[in-house]
């Protein structure tokens, strides 16, 4: 479980990028974080691992305390939160096996990491995770020889190498075209649904989060203006989170006719995932 209270985050410019943020995922669910740009979402998903600091409130997981810890107290507890990057933070020159495998680096051993010599249940996990995200036959392959969608695709594969409790992504699809965004967050949404992780998603793109999320934050100069189920973004709501705006289209195009979000096919996401 995910606990969020009072979250209060003022950069030493003096902008207040959050303003007591209270948030509670008690599930394994996938939450949608929307919302303009400097509304803190980018601020609120990092704060949790502590990539950002946070100058007040509380962060726990399940009974862990993010906020008190120490440095090596938050380097175990970044263990258990995976994070999926939207520039995809890969070693470049490594390969993509190198690259899934130091998702175990907080779990090996200083020399063993250095000469990567990984266990060999882990690297069976790697491969079967390369070929859960259609990755099969790369693991070889440098990383600057990938294209977006496939480096997202080996960052999403390195955070679930950790087994995390909570799944932490930051604007998944910003960087790639409609298509392969698409693509990205539906094997995300898939995967932390079948492993039964949760996961808190920072996305830009409304219907996105219309078509793929469980539930949808939507954050508005640092505060929650909204947190419900996707079909619940009405136009009046997507007003009070961006602003005046015609939202028709984007609704029109992320329901099916029940009013329920769907997914490519024009399924209802409800009946996709059972």
């Amino acid at each position: 479980m995910l606990t969020i209270t009072d979250l209060v985050k003022v950069y030493p410019t003096g902008t207040k990028a959050l303003n007591g943020v209270n948030l509670t995922i008690s599930e394994p669910q996938v939450v949608a974080v929307i919302g303009s740009s400097g509304a803190g979402k980018s601020t609120l998903i990092r704060c949790v691992n502590r990539l950002v600091e946070p100058t007040s409130g509380k962060i726990m997981l399940d009974d862990m305390d993010i906020t008190a810890l120490n440095r090596r107290g938050l380097r175990a507890a970044r263990r258990r939160m995976g994070m999926i990057f939207q520039e995809y933070n890969l070693v470049e020159r490594l390969t993509v096996m190198e690259n899934v495998l130091s998702g175990r680096l907080g779990y090996v051993g200083f020399w063993q990491a250095y000469r990567r010599r990984y266990p060999p249940e882990d690297v069976r996990a790697a491969f079967e995770i390369l070929d859960r995200v259609e990755l099969s036959g790369y693991q070889n392959t440098r990383a600057d020889a990938l294209s977006g969608g496939q480096r997202q695709r080996v960052g999403i594969a390195r955070a679930l190498m950790q087994k995390p409790d909570l799944l932490l992504v930051d604007e998944p699809t910003a960087s790639l075209d409609p298509r392969t965004g698409r693509q990205i967050m539906r094997l995300i949404c898939e995967l932390a649904h079948e492993r039964g992780t949760p996961a808190l998603v920072n996305i830009h793109d409304v219907q996105l989060a219309r078509t793929f999320s469980d539930r949808v934050i939507g954050l508005s100069d640092g505060k929650i203006a909204f947190d419900g189920p996707p079909g619940e973004l009405s136009e009046k709501v997507l007003t009070m989170i961006y602003g005046e705006e015609d939202w028709s289209t984007t609704i029109r195009d992320a329901e099916d006719k029940s009013g329920k979000p769907k997914d490519d096919n024009g399924i209802s996401h409800e009946a996709a995932i059972g």
